[in-house]
């Protein structure tokens, strides 16, 4: 009997979702030893299915609906995943795991409130955006408009975290934001500012209400999409005055659409969740 898996994706952020009682089926065979290395093999898009991070629903919480256990390509945990949650959203409810189209899910970076819209879209309340150095977790004070060096470049950013830290680079005359974030989202993702490392994005502006955004993400790299990467954007865009309440964000893999209304208020992020297909290892 094999493993079943179904693998899904938003906006090109690729995942692969299993039960927990699956999970177990391999965990018990020897496939993997624990969650971790289960990721790092299923992860792998040479020897494994091939995805940016590795979902396991978790319906023994007390603090919400479901929860979740959230991996990235590299085995590491992250806090949360706004292109992930979507998948998940769609996932648990066609599962049957949740009996409504907007439930809370425990995640590491709080409870989060994803909403399944008719037009098979899915809307997330991701929280509010956190602002303090200390909690982001950013090392110095003034995370706003803070000039951070990287190899041969000084790169001007803000520090928000969106259950995860992010730094947020809007560029000026730069055509090519993919190449700088190869070159300098991996530098700036290990700086010394950010002891459990961050998500670095490189922001075009097009106009008051679309971007152009390309994301180094913490623990996998260049991705095709980046919920929380976007939603920080726009805070960011919103604080410094570039962009209005309401932003279209174009990613490589698509674009998501980002509303908030500003500071202690929640971040709203709506975007497309589609299977890929289901499968069995074995």
């Amino acid at each position: 009997m094999g493993i079943k898996i179904t693998k899904m994706q938003g906006c090109g952020n690729d995942f692969v979702i299993m039960d927990y009682d699956q999970y177990k089926l391999g965990e018990n065979g020897g496939l993997w030893g624990n969650m971790s290395e289960a990721s790092l093999k299923l992860c792998d898009r040479n020897f494994g299915i091939g995805a940016d991070g590795f979902i396991v629903p978790n319906t023994n919480v007390n603090n919400a609906d479901i929860g979740w256990f959230f991996y990235n390509s590299d085995g590491t945990t992250a806090q949360m995943c706004g292109n992930g949650i979507r998948c998940f959203a769609k996932y648990v409810y066609d599962k049957k795991l949740v009996n409504k189209k907007e439930f809370k899910v425990s995640t590491l970076a709080g409870i989060i409130t994803p909403k399944l819209n008719d037009d098979e879209t899915v809307r997330v309340n991701m929280s509010k955006p956190i602002l303090n150095s200390a909690k982001i977790p950013f090392l110095p004070q003034n995370n706003m408009n803070y000039k951070i060096s990287a190899k041969d470049r000084i790169f001007t950013g803000s520090a928000i975290s969106m259950g995860n830290p992010h730094f947020v680079i809007f560029t000026e005359n730069e055509e090519n934001i993919l190449a700088l974030a190869k070159e300098y989202g991996p530098l700036i993702e290990k700086s010394a500012e950010f002891p459990e490392k961050t998500n670095v994005e490189f922001v075009k502006i097009l106009s008051r209400n679309e971007i152009e955004l390309r994301v180094w993400e913490r623990g996998c790299g260049i991705t095709l999409a980046c919920g929380t990467g976007a939603s920080a954007t726009v805070v960011a865009g919103v604080l410094n005055g570039y962009l209005d309440n309401s932003c279209e964000v174009k990613l490589l893999g698509g674009s998501v659409f980002i509303d908030w209304a500003g500071e202690n208020t929640d971040v709203f992020m709506t975007g497309p969740a589609e299977y890929v297909f289901d499968a069995e290892l074995y």
